[in-house]
């Protein structure tokens, strides 16, 4: 399928409410900036998948890389499902439908990513927690940052944002940044993720890390 099936595609979810205002076009844009940055994995997992940006974007961007788009509301899961149907991409790309918080404690989905991807997922403590236990060790996790008029400083430097001591309970430790018209913030997974982590549904929120 071309890019205008993926722009029906992602103008269907915009419409169920599943992407912000603007234009697809857009969304398309920022997605494919997560790119920008890293080659291209063996496999990666899109934390918080939502209306599919940036995971159907990457998986057909990428088209040498098994993916997992892994949302929690099932309504949403359902119209990720049928869009990886429409796209033909259903021989490597999987819906899973969960926690994040639960789903990084499956055998087979902990320590199995080069890469996890996360737009809009939560703030960094909560994106860190839920994102690491998906990563093996040397994988990167790669977040889309606010813009820097909107964050104001913090968003300048990395390590405010995401502090190395915060961080390093998780495995994590702060890689590079990028901007490619829009921001992202990469982490590495240099230690695996201690076991304990991530805690239950709710815990990274309501106690975050830092």
């Amino acid at each position: 399928m071309d890019d205008a099936g993926l722009l029906e595609v992602l103008d269907r979810s915009r419409g169920l409410g599943f992407l912000g205002p603007g234009s697809v076009r857009v969304h398309v844009d920022h997605a494919a900036g997560f790119a920008a940055g890293v080659d291209a994995p063996g496999r990666f997992l899109d934390l918080g998948s939502g209306g599919g940006v940036p995971g159907l974007v990457l998986a057909r961007r990428w088209p040498g890389s098994r993916v997992v788009l892994l949302d929690s509301r099932q309504r949403r899961c359902d119209f990720l499902a049928e869009a990886v149907r429409t796209l033909g991409l259903a021989a490597r790309v999987v819906v899973e439908c969960g926690r994040a918080e639960e789903a990084g404690h499956r055998r087979d989905l902990r320590g199995q990513f080069d890469l996890v991807t996360s737009r809009a997922f939560g703030p960094p403590p909560v994106t860190a927690e839920c994102g690491a236990p998906f990563l093996r060790v040397g994988g990167t996790l790669v977040v889309s940052e606010p813009p820097q008029d909107e964050a104001g400083l913090a968003a300048a430097k990395g390590a405010e944002r995401w502090p190395p001591d915060g961080l390093a309970p998780l495995g994590l430790a702060v890689g590079r940044s990028w901007v490619d018209r829009y921001r992202y913030q990469a982490l590495a997974q240099v230690e695996p993720c201690p076991s304990t982590y991530p805690r239950k549904p709710g815990i990274p929120a309501k106690h975050p890390l830092f």
